[in-house]
């Protein structure tokens, strides 16, 4: 098995692409870092932290990074870039399995779980939209039966683009005029859901933070709203973090993790930044487990999230 494991040659190719940016900005910068030095010295790891710091990994992640690699090379004395950037990827990887990222081979939802409630929250402008209507396009061409709850109806343009995906792909909606409570949305997608035999259901919610415990509130009423039509619900907490936006989106998880249960990170528009390493950093800040990467406009441009497949493409194979 390659180091990509079931990683096949199309989602390596779009994975590459998407990394690139990323990619050539870290690797100039680790290039410039080490070239004519004989060994990891204080000089390297001092360098070696500023890209990683402006690669938006995150100061505390970078320090944990930094002392990994100190005590390794003391002992091994890694001295080229190859073996450096080996070393960064091993131990990058490590900290992302710490962390409960784990690698998953498609986009599946567990067995025995029916309907799977998916709530999907982020602010305005992350993507957020798209990335529920190309979930929704992944699951329905494994062969699942999906439901779209357009709760978030405070903004026409949200119930008007997710209206569009659902026709565009051919998946159920239930919306309710604007302005109505979200919570009831909610509530009549997953008895509709239900009543149909979906597999799947995914919510959106309003992507507002003009107040943390306002929007806790909300949140938290449209999670007990919906306990009552399926008692577990809802099962994932997804967050929509838009990676172009670097340490923003570091806030952004401060907020919505502070006001919610999330237990699942999607981050997109990594295509289009060098700023990729924020996948790293929010990982290891937050221990919460990254699922899914958005590497293009494209429908088939969003990923499940193979952790060793990053490190390998960000990093060098």
């Amino acid at each position: 098995m390659s180091l990509f494991g079931f990683f096949n040659k199309e989602k390596k190719e779009t994975l590459d692409r998407g990394l690139a940016r990323t990619k050539e900005s870290v690797f100039a910068k680790l290039t410039k870092a080490i070239v004519g030095r004989r060994k990891i010295d204080d000089d390297i790891l001092d360098e070696l932290e500023e890209v990683l710091v402006t690669s938006d990994v995150g100061v505390d992640t970078t320090l944990k990074i930094i002392d990994r690699i100190e005590r390794r090379a003391a002992a091994d004395r890694y001295v080229t870039t190859e073996e450096l950037t080996a070393l960064l990827r091993e131990e990058i990887a490590a900290l992302l399995t710490e962390n409960r990222t784990e690698d998953i081979d498609d986009f599946t939802v567990p067995q025995g779980v029916k309907p799977y409630v998916i709530m999907v929250v982020g602010v305005n402008g992350v993507g957020k939209t798209t990335t529920i209507g190309k979930l929704a396009y992944q699951f329905k061409k494994k062969g699942l039966k999906v439901y779209l709850g357009a709760a978030d109806t405070f903004r026409a343009a949200a119930v008007e683009q997710l209206t569009i995906w659902s026709e565009r792909i051919g998946v159920a909606i239930v919306k309710q005029n604007m302005g109505s409570d979200p919570a009831s949305v909610a509530y009549d997608t997953l008895n509709s859901a239900k009543a149909n035999d979906a597999d799947v259901v995914i919510i959106d919610t309003a992507g507002r933070l003009h107040n943390k415990i306002n929007l806790m509130n909300e949140l938290t009423k449209i999670k007990n709203v919906m306990k009552k039509v399926v008692a577990d619900a809802p099962h994932e907490v997804l967050l929509i973090l838009d990676g172009s936006t670097g340490q923003n989106a570091f806030e952004q998880a401060k907020q919505f993790t502070a006001a919610t249960e999330v237990n699942a990170l999607a981050i997109t528009k990594l295509d289009g930044t060098a700023k990729g390493g924020v996948v790293i950093g929010i990982s290891d800040h937050f221990h919460i487990p990254v699922k899914y990467i958005g590497l293009g406009e494209g429908v088939e441009d969003l990923q499940v999230f193979n952790k060793q497949a990053f490190v390998n493409s960000l990093f060098g194979e």
